[in-house]
């Protein structure tokens, strides 16, 4: 005959054992979404810090629109220098587009000038075209 207190006691393991797991299985769940929930935030405040320091920058620049709207535009030295070159323009032709002089497109380039609000937005509106209507747009101004 078996012994009846080693039976009784691996019955015993075995049901504290599955108590055990139902008690402990949400709080499993919880902890695996608190930790989901936490790596987001961590996310969300690296993002936002970042967002902070660009925003903190000097270079950014305010540009109005009419007379209700404003809208927001960075001026990068580097996104400048890209840009002309992706056009193939010379500093005076790149003025010449922009409403400035090829000095002033010169200090914008070194980082020694920032354009004015006026200049920023057309900088801006000048990103989207290609070589062709830059050619297009040179030819009607001169």
């Amino acid at each position: 005959m078996p012994n009846l207190s080693k039976i009784l006691k691996a019955e015993i393991t075995r049901l504290a054992r599955k108590e055990i797991k139902t008690a402990i299985d949400p709080v499993r769940k919880a902890s695996a979404g608190h930790r989901k929930e936490i790596a987001d935030l961590k996310r969300l405040v690296s993002l936002l810090q970042r967002d902070l320091k660009a925003a903190s920058r000097p270079a950014e620049i305010v540009a109005e629109v009419g007379d209700t709207s404003s809208v927001s535009t960075r001026f990068s030295v580097k996104g400048l220098k890209s840009l002309r070159a992706k056009l193939g323009l010379s500093a005076a032709e790149f003025g010449l587009l922009v409403g400035a002089s090829g000095q002033s497109i010169y200090k914008w380039e070194t980082g020694k000038a920032v354009p004015r609000a006026s200049q920023q937005a057309a900088l801006a509106a000048i990103r989207g075209i290609g070589k062709r209507d830059a050619g297009k747009r040179l030819a009607a101004i001169k």
